[in-house]
């Protein structure tokens, strides 16, 4: 037993056990002796290959993956920004479990108070030792966040930059863009409170030249003017409450906001900003006919003002469109300049940290040397970084709160300051708007006027850009500044208990003489001065590298606005072919009343497409917050990456493994995340053309309407002329020898007048009906078509995407779906135009067999009054019967043209649809 005992090999678990036996136990059995040893050796050698297998083994190995252990546990509290004890193997979270998983997906709600990144503990997690991490310490970004997780994420609610200085730096990214959001509605509603108060302007123009021309009385220009004042307030009463109501709404914490909730509050401000737009058409509508109907002008002078309007508007509408893609982008660009401040003063919140850092593994590393020397033992080293790392988490927590407080507290100072100054300028920029507004303008001088206005509200509006850009710029330095001072006491702080250890601590612990803990204190100064420049080369690349991604994101900003002017130009040379073939086939109008439909429909065209411009820079903002938490993690995966593999310069076979499969791993994530991207993107594109139809259906029914008056309009003209031709003198002669004559009583003539208004009012109930059962056919006929005619695009669309399934790759078949899904959007308004063409060409033929039914019928009822007048007064029908002939033909000549008007419009239908 002994010689095996002593065959065993050294190991953990060898010792010397002191036991008793009976003497008598000890006497050897000669028979037994020889497989007693053989069973020793056998017992030997297998406790020697458990121990190997079981202890020694697993013991070497730890010793060659350690590092990499550390490794994964200080990446995962550099993310969970966790402090944990030093060496401390197997460290807890923050909730107190254990052995965390990275790829799970926490389902817990998310405070709106949560601090997800720095934060008074989360701080000072980068005060743990640990190595550099390898590529098993990666994560799958897209398992890792959880995205109806983050949809309900609350961040906070800002409104200005400076306030985007105190949040944490993982909401910086979606505080900013929603500043951007905020910042295109205000612009949204400068401008068309600038196109009210224009168009309020040019009216007062043309009613001040017909009062001048005593076209209306003072009384009727001052009336107009009120009201029109009135209603445009009212209107934009209307609006602000809406959007407040909708601001307010789902508002579980005034000082939070989640993603959904800003999802859902822009949709909703669209929803409320087309219905203001349509209310200010028939408002400019009601207008420009009350003006018409009570001025003493002829038809062509009325048909002449209207096209003038119409054309200072569309001047207008010119303008602030131009006007509306320079801010959005010059709004574009104060967010990435926002971000380069907010990431220099980033780098300030970090510096101290970083600096405690190196400061406690400067320290350790001298303490390591003691150790080895002997001059310490392992407790006393323990104890000693023990209550130096706790004193440098206080000071490090109290640097942090401090920065906190104070920003804050400095922020309100300097926007309340801001708060006063915007208030003075802009009280003098209402004084220069009044100025230049209660100038009499001339019609001559209309166009000078309108330009000189819109400059004037282009320098306020520049003005006050200027005056917040400057403020954003005085409150970085200020808050660089505050951290700065804050930062250099702590760093003094830490410096003093660094030299408490060195020149009070040490000298009693390890019996070293003053002198040569003074070398050994500035040894340590000395490796913390190369740890902190070893540091700063870190910094500097890594600005270089956001400053590489903000470039990036400008190249896809730009892109998105190029399609966004790609796609407003084919909308409107589309929609304005559109216009032009509908007004070929209508006939009968003139010139004139043409050419003002044309420019009426460019108008509401001009005013949409600018409103979805806007509403297109919302989605693709919208569209960047969704990804930003995603891409956020991709970037620093990458500027880890780029950054070992820049400090690395001698590599190993397995470093070298391990950053080609870093690599693969970066470019697989990169690959999803532009999956997710143009898949998001998709979506909003598909919510995009469903409000562009909602927009364009409502221009097309406003436009019937304008064509229809437009049509009364010349149908009146058209009978005014027959009525004139037909008989006037003969109605003349009646009257008088009605009223002469000795058989016409008062009863007798009120029986006639009370028999032919019932007939009238049969005719007219009779026409309501038929005009009601023809729209209610048509409409139910124009359903049934738009249902089969989706049912059989879906059908096609459902094809398509069988055939290309399988085909390729993820990436590419994302890609090949988005140009299918163009493709299909061109179609499709290629499509429904054509149908909407059509189908409001069968309305007219409707509703002109209507209006010549109901014509016929009022005419034989005036005839049968004529008739039985006439006999009453006992008068002659002949000259009567000479011009009704002479109207009939008249009228079957007019039927004539407009049929043959109608057959050219359905030959030539083929031909505009290939246009």
């Amino acid at each position: 037993m002994a010689s095996a005992a002593g065959e065993a090999p050294p190991g953990p678990c060898r010792g010397e056990i002191g036991l008793q036996f009976w003497v008598e136990a000890l006497q050897p059995v000669p028979g037994l002796l020889a497989p007693a040893v053989l069973l020793g050796v056998a017992l030997g050698v297998g406790a020697a290959l458990l121990l190997c297998f079981y202890v020694i083994g697993p013991l070497l190995q730890n010793k060659g993956n350690e590092s990499s252990l550390n490794s994964n546990i200080t990446a995962f509290a550099l993310k969970a920004k966790v402090v944990y004890p030093i060496n401390q193997k197997f460290r807890p979270l923050a909730d107190g479990s254990s052995n965390p998983s990275l790829h799970e997906n926490p389902k817990q709600a998310v405070l709106p108070n949560q601090i997800m990144e720095t934060s008074t503990s989360s701080s000072l997690g980068s005060l743990s030792h640990g190595g550099k991490e390898d590529c098993s310490s990666c994560t799958t970004i897209h398992s890792a966040t959880s995205d109806d997780r983050f949809q309900d994420r609350a961040f906070l609610k800002v409104t200005c930059f400076p306030e985007v200085l105190t949040c944490e730096s993982f909401d910086v990214k979606l505080c900013l863009y929603s500043l951007l959001l905020k910042e295109l509605l205000l612009l949204d509603t400068e401008l068309r409170r600038e196109k009210q108060v224009i168009f309020i302007q040019v009216l007062r123009t043309y009613l001040s030249d017909f009062y001048l021309k005593k076209k209306i009385t003072e009384e009727l220009y001052q009336k107009i003017i009120l009201t029109q004042e009135t209603d445009l307030e009212e209107l934009q009463k209307q609006l602000t409450s809406r959007l407040l109501s909708t601001e307010m709404s789902g508002a579980r914490n005034s000082e939070y906001q989640t993603l959904e909730d800003l999802e859902r509050k822009e949709r909703e401000y669209s929803e409320h900003i087309i219905d203001n737009m349509e209310a200010f058409w028939k408002q400019a509508d009601k207008a420009e006919q009350f003006l018409l109907n009570q001025s003493n002008c002829s038809s062509a002078k009325r048909g002449k003002m209207m096209m003038y309007l119409t054309e200072r508007m569309i001047a207008v509408e010119g303008l602030l469109s131009q006007s509306q893609d320079l801010q959005a982008m010059d709004i574009q660009e104060r967010i990435f300049n926002w971000e380069l401040m907010v990431k220099m003063v980033d780098f300030l919140k970090t510096k101290i940290q970083e600096e405690s850092k190196c400061r406690l593994d400067a320290v350790a590393g001298i303490l390591d040397q003691l150790t080895i020397k002997s001059n310490l033992s392992l407790s006393q080293k323990e104890e000693l970084l023990t209550g130096l790392h706790k004193a440098f988490l206080e000071q490090v927590a109290h640097c942090n709160n401090e920065c906190v407080q104070q920003g804050k507290d400095l922020i309100v100072k300097l926007l309340a300051c801001r708060t006063r100054k915007i208030r003075e300028i802009k009280q003098a920029q209402k004084d220069e708007q009044g100025d230049l507004l209660r100038k009499t303008q001339k019609i001559g001088e209309l166009d000078e006027f309108l330009k000189a206005c819109h400059e004037m509200l282009e320098k306020q509006r520049q003005t006050l850009h200027d005056l917040e850009e400057e403020d954003d710029c005085q409150s970085t330095e200020a808050i660089a500044e505050l951290h700065q001072e804050l930062c250099s006491g702590t760093s003094n702080a830490l410096d003093e208990l660094v030299q408490e250890l060195f020149l009070q601590t040490l000298p009693t612990k390890t019996g070293l003489s003053l002198r040569e803990c003074e070398l050994l204190k500035e040894e340590c100064q000395e490796n913390l001065i190369l740890q902190l420049e070893k540091w700063d080369s870190c910094r500097q690349k890594q600005w270089k590298l956001f400053q590489e991604q903000l470039q990036q994101e400008k190249q896809l900003w730009t892109k998105e606005y190029a399609l966004c002017a790609v796609m407003q130009k084919h909308l409107s040379e589309k929609h304005e072919k559109i216009i032009q073939g509908v007004l070929s086939r209508l006939g009968g109008l003139s010139e004139e009343s043409a050419k003002y439909i044309l420019q009426k429909h460019r108008l509401l065209l001009c005013s949409v497409l600018r409103r979805l411009a806007v509403r297109n820079v919302a989605m693709a903002t919208l569209t960047h917050m969704k990804m930003s938490q995603k891409k956020s993690l991709l970037q620093e995966l990458r500027e880890q990456h780029i950054l070992q593999k820049s400090s690395s310069h001698c590599q190993d076979e397995h470093q070298w493994q391990l950053q080609n499969a870093m690599e693969s791993h970066i470019l697989e994530e990169e690959e999803k995340l532009e999956e997710e991207t143009q898949q998001t993107r998709l979506e909003f594109h598909q919510q995009l053309v469903a409000e562009i139809q909602e927009a364009l259906q409502l221009v097309q029914q406003h436009m019937e309407q304008v064509i229809g008056q437009a049509l009364l309009q010349h149908a009146r003209q058209e009978a005014a002329k027959q009525s004139s031709d037909d008989g006037e003198d003969f109605k003349e002669r009646l009257i008088e020898a009605a009223v002469e004559s000795v058989y016409v009583t008062s009863n007798g003539v009120n029986r006639l007048v009370q028999r032919y208004y019932q007939q009238i009012e049969k005719i007219m109930d009779g026409h309501e009906k038929r005009k009601l059962q023809q729209l209610k056919s048509f409409q139910a006929e124009r359903t049934e078509n738009n249902r089969l005619r989706k049912k059989q695009e879906e059908n096609e669309q459902t094809l398509k995407e069988k055939m290309n399934q399988g085909t390729q790759n993820t990436s590419s078949a994302v890609h090949q779906r988005m140009l299918l899904q163009q493709q299909k959007f061109l179609a499709q308004f290629d499509v429904q135009q054509q149908v909407r063409l059509d189908s409001l060409k069968q309305k007219i033929l409707v509703l002109h067999h209507l209006e010549t039914q109901l014509e016929n019928q009022l005419k034989q009822a005036e005839q049968d009054f004529i008739t039985e007048l006439a006999a009453l007064a006992r008068v002659p029908l002949t000259v009567r019967k000479q011009s009704l002939n002479r109207s009939i033909q008249s009228g079957k000549s007019q039927k004539t043209k407009r049929k043959t008007s109608h057959s050219w419009g359905k030959e030539d239908s083929g031909d505009f649809s290939e246009k």
